[in-house]
């Protein structure tokens, strides 16, 4: 049953999806190159998934925090403890062809080391994980947010990730990797590694949330109760500003929202952090005022929409080249993670600054989850003769459903193409493309 507080069930939380996908403040930083070493280690570890109950075992990405600057390059030191091969799987990262997963980034097999550069040119929420080769392993794994600061001062007060995971636990308290039957485990979600968060705030503080979904499967929905939410950022790239409708966001997996909040509530109340995803909604934390003295007199005005990241505004959708590309159904040339070679045939070649246009449908009997790897896109109105004002590199498509997306081919290279159905026995598939 949905909540009376949040009423929604899973057709309308596919369909909210279609519909939004969508005092002190921070520094300049400076547009001077710099470099940062990175060093990231894939190991056993463990997180608290339930109440009074001891650890659950879980595979990490064990590193500092990943919060830098537009214009970064780091030097990423990868070293995988694990008993299984491992990637790094970046989500959003656009035209770093030498950090790509499978395509130019073999699996790291255990005891393994290897290094690699990534340039930071566009700021935004991003996110890191190891999902690529997560399927039927004996351990499901936690993801990283990868957070890259503006060059421009940005006017909050305050800058929160909430990286929202999702999870299957068995009756002895272990979890297992999706991509094989849940059978009688218990879907558990946590809030930055937690069963539940607390965010304090003062009255009159602008927060800035990052939200992301590193959920496995499950499309969710996130609702603020009582306060207004501004959309600033949707998969790292800035939008046009909008109002969230009703305070609720709607995330596929691997999908990330920027928002700005307000917090005008007195001193000592607190409001609830819904968690939909499609069957209930249920309180996962809540935002506290503070006692203490409203950080200004009054809220501040609207914020301006954030720096752009240079992506184009205009996409030559006459000229385009045009793709077929059915999801679900019949794997025919799509394979697991584990099965890819780049000796196979690519989805499409294009050429480069060609403007691509691909036709995606669902022959799945539900929901499929598509993800782009190398480039953002923009989803286009149903008469192609326009597109939504937000760019994306995930998106959720209904049974059945064609979506027509597009993209300006602007990074040469050899980039993932990822399909997964919302069912958590459902495989993880790919397939690559090239732009030269």
């Amino acid at each position: 049953m949905a909540s009376p507080e949040f009423p929604l069930d899973r057709r309308e939380l596919m369909a909210g999806l279609g519909a939004a996908a969508l005092a002190p403040m921070w520094p300049v930083a400076s547009r001077a190159q710099a470099r940062s070493a990175l060093a990231l280690q894939a190991k056993p570890d463990s997180v608290a998934l339930r109440p009074n109950a001891p650890v659950t075992p879980i595979w990490l990405l064990q590193g500092p925090e990943l919060r830098f600057k537009r214009g970064e390059t780091l030097d990423i030191a990868f070293g995988n403890e694990l008993p299984v091969p491992a990637v790094l799987n970046w989500h959003g990262i656009d035209g770093v062809q030498a950090a790509e997963p499978l395509t130019a980034r073999p699996p790291l097999g255990g005891g393994g080391k290897e290094t690699l550069q990534l340039s930071l040119r566009h700021a935004g929420t991003f996110l890191c994980d190891l999902t690529l080769l997560g399927d039927g392993q004996p351990r499901p794994s936690q993801a990283r947010a990868l957070i890259v600061q503006e060059s421009e001062a940005v006017a909050v007060d305050r800058d929160v990730v909430l990286l929202i995971e999702d999870w299957r636990v068995k009756p002895d308290g272990t979890a297992m990797a999706p991509g094989t039957d849940p059978g009688d485990t218990m879907p558990v979600h946590t809030i930055n590694g937690q069963t539940s968060f607390d965010l304090s705030a003062r009255t009159n503080d602008r927060v800035r949330l990052r939200i992301i979904s590193g959920c496995q499967r499950s499309v969710i929905a996130v609702k603020l109760e009582g306060i207004e939410v501004r959309v600033m950022a949707i998969d790292s790239q800035p939008s046009a500003p909008f109002q969230a409708r009703n305070g609720a966001l709607v995330l596929a997996p691997g999908g990330r929202a920027d928002v700005f909040i307000d917090v005008t509530m007195p001193a000592g109340t607190s409001t609830p952090i819904l968690l939909h995803d499609g069957k209930e909604a249920r309180p996962v934390g809540k935002i506290i005022v503070s006692g203490e003295p409203p950080i200004r007199p009054a809220p501040l005005p609207p914020a301006p929409p954030l720096p752009s990241n240079g992506l184009p505004e205009r996409l030559d959708l006459k000229n385009a080249t045009r793709v077929d590309l059915p999801l679900g159904g019949p794997p025919g040339d799509w394979v697991t993670p584990a099965s890819f070679t780049a000796a196979a045939p690519p989805a499409f070649r294009v050429k480069g600054d060609r403007t691509v246009v691909l036709a995606l449908t669902n022959r799945a009997a539900i929901a499929t989850i598509f993800h782009l790897h190398g480039h953002h896109f923009r989803l286009l109105d149903r008469l192609d003769d326009g597109w939504k004002p937000f760019w994306l590199d995930t998106l959720a498509i209904e049974p059945g459903q064609t979506q027509r997306i597009a993209f300006a081919a602007e990074h040469a290279g050899r980039y993932l193409i990822e399909s997964v159905a919302t069912d958590w026995a459902a495989p993880r598939l790919v397939r690559w493309y090239a732009v030269e």
